[in-house]
């Protein structure tokens, strides 16, 4: 039994790489590198909230400081000055 996609759902397949990051006026590329970043921030402030868990004096505002930080930032990412 061979395991191969038609080409249309090759197509489809493949073609789900790039919708969404068009959808938000974006290639392939430049989205994984946002997401890539996005993943790293929110690492990071898990590792913030983790020890903080263990040493409640440590990073008391870290974890929520950042997130908040990235929330904007999502909010933000592809408004233009419309003022």
């Amino acid at each position: 039994m061979e395991a191969s996609l038609s080409p249309a759902k090759s197509r489809s397949f493949f073609r789900a790489f790039t919708d969404h990051p068009a959808s938000v006026g974006e290639t392939y590329i430049q989205h994984m590198a946002f997401a890539a970043w996005f993943a790293s921030k929110l690492f990071i402030a898990g590792g913030a909230a983790i020890v903080h868990a263990l040493i409640p004096p440590l990073f008391q505002t870290t974890a929520s400081t950042q997130i908040r930080e990235l929330y904007h930032q999502i909010e933000n990412r592809h408004r233009t000055d419309q003022d």
